[in-house]
């Protein structure tokens, strides 16, 4: 068996992701229903027979999703969709300002990364673009050594509405941060 390591991007972590997740969710959706029909099967024949007929719903939607996935893999333009997506989020992502974030196991590049990015958000904060800014500013933040003393200064220094949109975006980075940590150590296709 030949194993590859494959440099793996934010899109298809979530793309796979959300696929599992989407399986995992009509598979929980499965089972519960197979109870309802058990319980309901289960006044009008044997228990064997109502676990057996909910074991076969169960199959045949399993089924059903491998079924479907490999119709979806073996269309000839899935590909070609899959990469004009990739490349549409990857636009979509320069074009509102989100920082690739560095490597966080190299501090020189997250030192230099942090500088850029208290940069970027105190210019647009100066010309009034508050969205772009407090997203340069809370990706600063997320790579931060200590966040709280900067949240402290920044508390101090920032319109208190600029300062609740930093604070509403806080989760969303961190949740990027998460992800970007997961793929760099899941890089296994």
């Amino acid at each position: 068996m030949d194993v590859r390591l494959v440099n793996v991007d934010v899109t298809s972590y979530v793309t796979i992701t959300y696929f599992l997740s989407s399986v995992l969710a009509a598979s929980r959706l499965a089972c519960c229903a197979a109870r309802r029909v058990h319980e309901w099967f289960s006044d009008m024949m044997s228990g064997r027979t109502s676990a057996i007929v909910a074991g076969v719903c169960g199959a045949l939607f399993v089924a059903y999703c491998v079924y479907f996935d490999r119709k979806r893999r073996s269309d000839p333009h899935f590909k070609e969709k899959l990469r004009e997506r990739r490349r549409k989020q990857k636009v979509s992502c320069e074009r509102s300002g989100v920082a690739k974030l560095p490597d966080l196991k190299d501090a020189e590049a997250v030192q230099k990364f942090f500088l850029e990015e208290i940069q970027l958000g105190e210019e647009l904060l100066s010309q009034g673009e508050f969205e772009k800014g407090v997203d340069h500013l809370t990706n600063a933040i997320a790579v931060c050594g200590q966040p709280q003393q900067l949240l402290q200064v920044l508390q101090q220094t920032l319109p208190p509405p600029v300062f609740q949109m930093l604070l509403t975006k806080l989760p969303t980075i961190s949740q990027r941060i998460i992800s970007s940590q997961s793929l760099t150590e899941d890089d296994v296709e």
